[in-house]
């Protein structure tokens, strides 16, 4: 059960379709789900009621009547060329840099993307730069792999480019070897920032003077919430497609079980990649869903599902957000994030860490300790408004803010504390 049901709160109708409800939502068929009456901003799921069950029904039966016995056969190594010819398309629009369908390599998600490329350009003993606060399970996919992970010093607007000039240095002078530098540019996970394009293109040019490639993941990268915001170009078009890989997933678009993304690279990198044996081997990655996908882009459905989520995302993002600051002022730290899932809050006075969460979750919230990711310089919290609807992420927002300013929550009409 979902943490925006078991608290009462009803599903939206009209977005995702009547397919779309919690039945079977519980641990043992999804990953994890939260205890009866928990409202869970910890991880970054989509709420039930945004997962488009109906659209992608319809989108495997479309791909099953136009490809018939080929949607069930082994897929062409590096994906089937319809949609890996849409995506190369959408990212020279959005960047503004020729990308062609041999730039293209589909995965099975960014996950699967990270342990491919960790394993494929990377060595045990090898060293991954990052920052110093990055998606964890992210390093721990690269400590899995036996590389270390070493954080380069950032400041509001990312990475700083002289001290990963100074990183490099010092990993060589060491005698060990930089595999790749790790960057989430866009709607960043934790921290919800987007670095702007100076920023990037500094960083473009010190990885590139040092001979270092860059894995910049970017899976929220379609989820701007702002209204008139673009995100900036990519990493990846602003070195044209030298020494960058951009990872993409549509788990954040359409839903992680469909276990599907895509890289986008120079054509060598992308041939090299399509012929590790896990594709000569088994085709590409997910064949049969990646044709349903390829028929949603095809026929328009995919932007206007994009829309509809993105106005829905923005109004959970802005429940929680004016909620929080009504409620704690300048007890926290935080600003409102462009896009993406998450929101980033730091106490300015009074608990710690350890303190933030023990309230939290006696007030039946669970939240994702700032620590997780790294090296933070004081309390502070990661918090997930894409899994409930506005009104409980507003009881969520409420609680917490009584829990860590020791008063009683507001009630409001129709609801209990």
């Amino acid at each position: 059960m979902t943490a925006s049901v078991a608290d009462g709160a009803s599903p939206p109708h009209g977005f995702a379709g009547p397919l779309s409800h919690t039945r079977r939502w519980h641990a043992g068929v999804v990953q994890e789900a939260a205890p009866a009456g928990v409202l869970d901003l910890g991880p970054g799921y989509i709420e039930p009621a945004l997962l488009p069950v109906d659209l992608l029904r319809d989108a495997y039966a479309g791909a099953l009547e136009e490809y018939g016995a080929a949607a069930l056969g082994y897929g062409h190594d590096p994906g089937a060329d319809p949609l890996r010819a849409e995506l190369a398309a959408r990212a020279a629009a959005a960047g503004g840099h020729p990308c062609g369908p041999d730039q293209v390599v589909l995965t099975s998600g960014t996950s699967q993307a990270l342990y491919l490329l960790a394993t494929s350009f990377a060595a045990p003993g090898d060293t991954v730069l990052a920052e110093e606060l990055c998606y964890d399970l992210g390093q721990r996919i690269f400590r899995d792999c036996g590389l270390r992970v070493r954080t380069v010093a950032t400041d509001g607007s990312g990475m700083l480019p002289d001290a990963l000039d100074h990183a490099l240095a010092a990993v060589r002078r060491e005698g060990g070897r930089t595999a790749f530098l790790y960057l989430t540019p866009t709607h960043h996970n934790p921290l919800g920032r987007t670095v702007p394009t100076e920023r990037r293109r500094r960083l473009v040019e010190v990885a590139a003077r040092h001979d270092t490639l860059i894995l910049e993941d970017d899976a929220y990268a379609e989820l701007a919430l702002t209204d008139g915001w673009t995100p900036p170009p990519s990493l990846a078009a602003l070195a044209g497609y030298r020494g960058v890989v951009r990872l993409c997933s549509f788990s954040k678009t359409l839903g992680p079980g469909l276990r599907l993304g895509w890289l986008l690279a120079d054509a060598e990198v992308a041939a090299r990649l399509s012929g590790h044996g896990l594709f000569v081997s088994g085709g590409s990655l997910n064949h049969t869903t990646s044709l349903a996908v390829g028929h949603l882009l095809a026929t328009g459905a995919y932007d206007r599902h994009l829309d509809a989520f993105r106005t829905r995302l923005r109004a959970r993002r802005d429940a929680l957000v004016d909620t929080l600051r009504a409620a704690l002022g300048d007890r926290v730290r935080l600003r409102t994030p462009e896009g993406g899932f998450f929101l980033w809050l730091e106490s300015m006075a009074g608990p710690t860490e350890e303190a933030l969460l023990d309230r939290a979750a006696a007030a039946h919230v669970r939240v994702a300790a700032g620590s997780r990711f790294g090296t933070t310089q004081g309390p502070s919290v990661r918090l997930a408004f894409s899994f409930n609807p506005p009104a409980a992420l507003e009881r969520a927002a409420r609680r917490l803010a009584a829990a860590w300013t020791g008063t009683a929550p507001t009630p409001q009409i129709g609801e209990s504390t």
